[in-house]
């Protein structure tokens, strides 16, 4: 059964939207574009076009959400997900999920599973660390930023903390030493069962589940867990073993009892804001 669909939005209403929204994305996308083009690359800016398969122009593109009718729309401007009403162009809501019924699916499990859990915050990023655990300065992967510590402290720090990351996509980059100081074994399958609302990836991720989600999710939601996200990569990269405060990102000291403090207190802070983007993505699936 098709939705029920919202008056129908003029001309200039939409149209000023998809001015703003555009606008907004820009703001982020400009100085990624002028980075690729010139082949710097930027570790903390550049993550969320490089780990995300998003692409710039996805991100740009401008989508009213499920529901939303748009009069005097062009049908060819905006694809095969729509559909052409005596009152507009809206999203074909009965063909998107039809023809995406499984990720759909997978998506609102795991989102909901994620909700309902307790958020964990013991982790103090020790993620990043085991990604860099027992390499060399030339093995890292931003191998163009120096460490904080030595190859050899860096290490003893990990194995002093521990390592309790229950997010397989932070997990499968771990180096091989690493991986059996974990306290969890993530794998794909057992994502559902493990994710949890504290987690700096699986809240950074929210982003990923927004943009699969398009068109039935409007463009403004998307931009809005891109932004998070984009927080979030900030100080994971801020508590990694990466010195990257020439680049802006003063380091939180996650190897003393204050920056753990730190940690723990943006973490609460980020989980806090997820919440309601995670609410808003599994309203938008069920309504």
């Amino acid at each position: 059964m098709t939705a029920a669909l919202a008056p129908a939005l003029d001309v200039a209403d939409w149209q000023a939207r998809r001015r703003a929204h555009e606008e907004r994305v820009d703001a982020w996308l400009t100085p990624h574009l002028a980075r690729r083009r010139s082949g710097v690359k930027h570790p903390v800016e550049d993550f969320l076009f490089t780990y995300y398969s998003h692409r710039p122009a996805q991100l740009r593109r401008w989508h009213p959400g499920a529901g939303v009718v748009l009069r005097d729309a062009d049908p060819a401007e905006f694809g095969r997900d729509y559909r052409a009403t005596t009152a507009g162009l809206t999203v074909d809501t009965d063909a998107v999920r039809a023809r995406r019924a499984e990720p759909i699916d997978w998506i609102r499990r795991l989102l909901t599973a994620t909700a309902g859990r307790p958020a964990q915050f013991g982790c103090f990023g020790m993620h990043e660390w085991a990604m860099v655990y027992r390499q060399t300065q030339e093995e890292v992967r931003h191998n163009a930023w120096p460490l904080r510590l030595s190859p050899a402290d860096t290490a003893a720090v990990v194995e002093e903390r521990g390592v309790r990351c229950s997010h397989f996509d932070a997990y499968r980059f771990f180096t091989a030493p690493a991986r059996p100081l974990n306290v969890l074994t993530p794998s794909r399958e057992a994502q559902h069962a493990l994710e949890q609302p504290g987690c700096l990836h699986a809240n950074m991720d929210i982003y990923k589940w927004a943009y699969k989600l398009c068109p039935l999710v409007p463009s403004e939601l998307v931009a809005d867990c891109f932004a998070l996200a984009r927080e979030i990569r900030a100080l994971d990269m801020r508590a990694s073993p990466y010195d990257l405060a020439d680049l802006g990102y003063p380091p939180v000291q996650v190897e003393t009892p204050e920056g753990r403090a730190e940690y723990a207190a943006a973490q609460r802070s980020f989980a806090e804001r997820a919440a309601p983007l995670r609410a808003r993505l599994l309203a938008a699936i069920d309504g």
